[in-house]
This record gives structure tokens, sequence and C-alpha cells, in this order.
């Protein structure tokens, strides 16, 4: 009787461990935040060396995971990058090169596979929330549309710019958190209301309407200027505003499309007619504009924490495009320089990344690999054939074999070869299916970081403009 008693004991404990060692080893899926900063450039953080700006939500971000310095937006415009950030494809793949092709169709197939879509199927809550700039949806519901990406909420109708109280219905959203994982994204305007200076100073002197009017921007652009009340523009400028870059002045040989793309634009009128302090004003402007959104980002974080929701959320920070700032003696967007397409790119995971990484060796697109990596994170299947890659080995490891040797940015009329190496090849292109027309830029980021010395037309680096053009011609397919 004892015998057949303790058999029945080992029979029931062998029914009864494998049930609780399953559900030991059930993983919860991660929460996601992706906070989404509009127009700030790689180096517009005070972690990444700039003395004339303080980010130290930023900053704290940055040392309690990995920072990636030589990520690029897949085109340095909003409805482009953000359609990648969406998709993980490039622009040109519905043909669109900048805003004016925002109304671009994008099929189902895409739509269907988009990050909103992906962690809507696998069970996720997802949520959008700020500026849109989305393109493509059906014209019943227009293109600013994050509903047709796959989300399952737009928290803001009433701040589709990504202001203040964008921040305040994330904040409400994380302290109020139902039962499943969630996707957010946080998409926040600033500091791209820099752009609004030139525009207000161009229909000024050229007594014109401005097109693109925005009363909060420039409201919230008036009030950071009230410092110089009462003081010359002399003194304000010396007194409080950063110096010149020292990549101010404009490189030999430089791409036909970077000017002439913008020659009746207010960008184009402010090269032209800006004032060594107008450009010192203008980069006051945008640090401050910086500083805002940092202040926003750290409510962010702090909603998170306070949640109680930080230990298994996977945060990741960055932008759509960066601002030239002065260098090359531009301001905004759209060009194929460093302080344009080189953009800030954070992930932190506690316990899953480590803690204060600085990646400077991998070349990465946040346009074509967030959406690989957070597919990874969540453990949800990535769809075939994307050009992405996730990031989740770079940030466990710092370093992987096979990692990409170059990575290709597009803008309007020229494309953009970033090498391993840290050479920069650039490349005017016609409108006529994207034919080579022979204008091109070269240059050495490791001795020359402000891309002031076009290297094009050195005899020398043939070989370097011959293996610039065959990459992007087999990136593109093209002869």
């Amino acid at each position: 009787m004892w015998v057949k008693q303790r058999i029945l004991r080992l029979m029931l404990v062998c029914l009864i461990v494998p049930v609780f060692g399953r559900a030991e080893t059930t993983v919860q899926k991660p929460n996601i935040l992706v906070i989404l900063t509009d127009q700030q450039s790689a180096k517009m953080m005070s972690c990444a060396g700039n003395s004339f700006v303080w980010t130290p939500n930023i900053d704290q971000l940055s040392a309690e995971g990995i920072r990636f310095t030589r990520a690029y937006a897949t085109n340095p415009v909003c409805v482009p990058s953000r359609f990648s950030l969406m998709t993980s494809r490039m622009p040109s793949d519905i043909g669109m090169e900048g805003n004016g092709h925002q109304k671009n169709h994008v099929s189902e197939s895409i739509l269907n596979s988009s990050i909103g879509s992906l962690f809507s199927n696998a069970g996720y809550e997802t949520v959008y929330s700020g500026k849109m700039h989305l393109t493509g949806a059906d014209s019943e519901n227009g293109y600013e549309n994050p509903l047709a990406y796959g989300f399952h909420k737009y928290i803001t109708p009433n701040d589709k710019e990504g202001r203040e109280s964008s921040v305040e219905a994330c904040v409400d959203f994380l302290k109020n958190k139902g039962e499943k994982p969630f996707l957010l994204v946080a998409s926040l305007i600033n500091p791209h209301d820099i752009c609004y200076l030139p525009l207000l100073d161009w229909a000024k002197a050229e007594n014109k309407k401005n097109p693109y009017p925005n009363e909060k921007a420039n409201r919230l652009i008036s009030e950071l200027l009230k410092l110089q009340e009462g003081m010359s523009k002399n003194d304000f400028v010396e007194k409080y505003c950063p110096p010149l870059p020292d990549n101010f002045a404009i490189p030999n040989g430089e791409l036909p499309s970077f000017t002439s793309n913008h020659t009746s634009s207010y960008i184009g009128w402010a090269r032209r007619n800006y004032s060594e302090s107008d450009w010192r004003i203008y980069r006051f402007l945008y640090a401050r504009l910086t500083e805002i959104v940092d202040r926003q980002i750290g409510q962010l974080l702090d909603a998170l924490k306070k949640s109680g929701l930080e230990e298994n959320t996977l945060v990741v920070f960055t932008s759509d495009h960066g601002d030239q700032d002065a260098s090359h003696r531009l301001g905004l967007k759209t060009f194929l320089y460093e302080e344009s397409a080189n953009i800030p790119l954070v992930l932190k995971y506690p316990g899953k990344i480590r803690k204060g990484v600085l990646n400077a060796e991998n070349l990465v697109s946040n346009g074509l690999d967030l959406l690989p990596t957070l597919c990874d994170y969540a453990e949800i299947e990535t769809p075939h054939g994307l050009k992405g890659k996730s990031l989740k080995s770079l940030a466990a490891e710092y370093a992987s074999s096979g990692w990409r040797k170059s990575l290709v940015v597009e803008t309007g009329n020229a494309r953009l070869l970033v090498m391993e190496n840290q050479m920069k090849y650039m490349i005017e292109t016609c409108d006529d299916d994207k034919q080579n027309c022979r204008h091109e830029m070269l240059f050495d980021l490791k001795s020359d970081p402000g891309e002031v010395k076009n290297l094009a037309s050195v005899k020398i680096y043939e070989k370097l403009l011959r293996e610039g053009r065959k990459q992007l011609q087999a990136w593109y397919a093209i002869k």
C-alpha cells in the first residue's frame, strides 16, 4: 500500500511540474514607447557634446541605454521620413521625393504590414499621439490618418501638431494603461517651429502673405525672443547667441538642386539675405525649441516611471530629420548634409539593453530599422523583403558581424550613399528615370566632419567615386 501511494505521488509531481514550469517561463511582452521629435539633428543634444543646448532628459535616456551616432533618416523631410518609420520602406518605393508627394498612394499590402497593423494583430494596444504627416490613406479618411496604418486609437484629435496637450494625453494614457501590452507613438512637434522664423522674416522683407501661418508657433517664437527686448541686436547676439558653425561656408561644387530647388522659397531667401547675426539668432532659437521638447520628453519618461511601467518598456527616441542650423548658410531640412540627414537614435530597455553604450560604428537607418527592431523585441514576425535590420543584436553586443557596409538617403533630385569608412557620396539625379547627371560630391567625414571640402574632382578619389556610383546603381537597379 505504501509503495502504491509513493508511486501515485511521484506521478502527480510529474504531472504538476511541467505545468508550473511553463507558467514560470512565460515571457511577458514588452510595452513600447516611441518618442519622435521633429527636425532634431543628431548633434542637438548636450550628450552629443553640444554646449549651446541643454537636454538633461535625453542625456539621461542615453545614459540608461544605447545611442547610435551614425543613424540617418531615409529622406530628410517630414512626410517621406515618417512613411518610412511606419513601414520600413524607402519613400521612393511609392514615388515619394518630398512633402509635395504627401498624397501618393500606399498599397493595402504596405499598410497591412506597417507597425500599427503588425502590433495590433499581435494583440497590442496601438496608440498614436501628436503630429502625423502620414501619406497614402484612403480618400475617405485623408492622408493624415494613423488608423490607416493599423493603430487602434489617435488620442489627440484636437492637437494634430504634437504640442503640450499631446504630451498630457500620453501621460494620461500611461497612468491608465489597460491589461494589454501597448505600442505608443508620441509624435512631438519641436524643434520644428524653427521653420517659422525665416518664413516670418521672408514674408516681412518681401511684403508677401505668409503661406504657412501658424499662430501657436509664431507666439512661441515671440516669447522666446523676448529676451532681446530693450537690447540692441548686436548686444543680444554677442551675449546670448551661439557662434556661427565651423562649416558656415558653402562647399565648392555643391549639387545644383541644393540651390535651385529653393531659389524662390524662404529657405533660399534666408541663404542669400541672412546676415551672420541673423544666423546666430536662428541658432539661439533652435536650441531653445530643442530644450522645450526635451522637457516634454522628461514628462513622458517621468509618467512611465511613476506608472510602474519602466522596467518592462522598450523606449525608442529618434527624429524624422535634422536641421542645417546655419551650416553651409542654410536653415531647415531637405539637404543631404549631416545636419539634415544624421538624426538622434536612442534605445532603452532595462535589463535587456546595456546602459551608457555609444555605438559610433554601425550605419543605422531609423526609417528602415525601426519596424524590424520593434518586431524583434516583441517576438513578432517581420515581413519579408524589407531592407531594414533589427538593432537588437547591436544593442546587446555593440557590434554585429554581417552588418551593412553602406546606407542610402534620398531627397528630391539627389541621392546619398553613406559608407562604412565614413566617406559620403552624393549625386544629382535627373527627373527622367533617375539617370546619372554626373553632378557629384564626395566628403571624408574623418578629416572633414563639416563637409566643407568636396573631393569629387580630386584624382586620387576616382576609385571611391566609381564605388559610390556602383553601390547606388545596385540599390536602385539603375544604369
